[in-house]
């Protein structure tokens, strides 16, 4: 199986202070589903920003998709990142826009003609419960109903590697449920997803899946030792 992303001894560092990332090294093989934990602060949205790229460590390799992330043109970005979906932790939808066409918006993007825009958004919006909302505004949606429409934007165009940032937070308990499964249906057709949660609860419902544990910006091996330890002078 081959691997889609890599990173080696990646650090993250925002202006001047202290690094907010240490010595990451890890690599993702294709159709993995990894859930990516730790406690908040622990750093598990800025390793999610580097890897849907908007965020360029301050050393270390990035490798997505077999090409160097760190050193690619920025022309070239845009193309890699719609390979990539993304579920905000703050939803980032499009106000003035229905749900519908925010879900939309990746196919629209991606250049798919109109005619085969409606089916597949009106599935989606029927799969995150939201059939009968497909005209509402972002503002009028409560927050649960606006992540169920970001997690759709985000998976509609079958990206190859899909990342959602607390994906289930601002929904209850039954939908969290439907929602993890969608996660888990786009894995079984070969989408590499991470998951960062603090919801521990989720973990147990895909015992398939892999864990990723962040401590303080290291991340951790399964006993809870450091992985990949840097090499300290003697």
């Amino acid at each position: 199986m081959a691997n889609i992303v890599q990173f080696e001894n990646v650090g993250l560092r925002y202006g001047t202070g202290a690094e907010t990332l240490s010595d990451i090294s890890f690599t993702l093989a294709s159709g993995t589903f990894y859930f990516l934990t730790g406690a908040s602060g622990a750093g598990k949205t800025s390793l999610l920003k580097l890897l849907y790229l908007a965020q360029r460590p301050s050393r270390g390799i990035i490798r997505l998709f077999g090409e160097d992330a760190v050193t690619m043109p920025r022309d070239r970005l845009p193309g890699f990142r719609r390979r990539i979906g993304v579920v905000f932790q703050d939803f980032r939808l499009v106000p003035h826009l229905s749900a519908a066409d925010n879900i939309a918006l990746p196919l629209r993007v991606a250049g798919i003609v109109e005619d085969e825009i409606d089916q597949p958004v009106r599935e989606m919006l029927a799969w995150v419960g939201l059939g009968d909302r497909a005209q509402a505004r972002p503002a009028t949606l409560s927050g649960g109903e606006q992540q169920r429409v970001a997690i759709a934007r985000a998976v509609i165009g079958r990206p190859e590697i899909l990342v959602a940032d607390e994906p289930t937070g601002n929904v209850d308990p039954e939908m969290a449920d439907r929602l993890l499964m969608l996660f888990d249906s786009m894995n079984k057709l070969g989408t590499t997803v991470v998951v960062a949660t603090h919801d521990f609860n989720l973990l147990s419902r895909l015992p398939g899946a892999q864990m990723m544990r962040l401590d303080k910006g290291r991340l951790l091996d399964p006993t809870g030792a450091l992985r990949y330890p840097p090499v300290r002078p003697g």
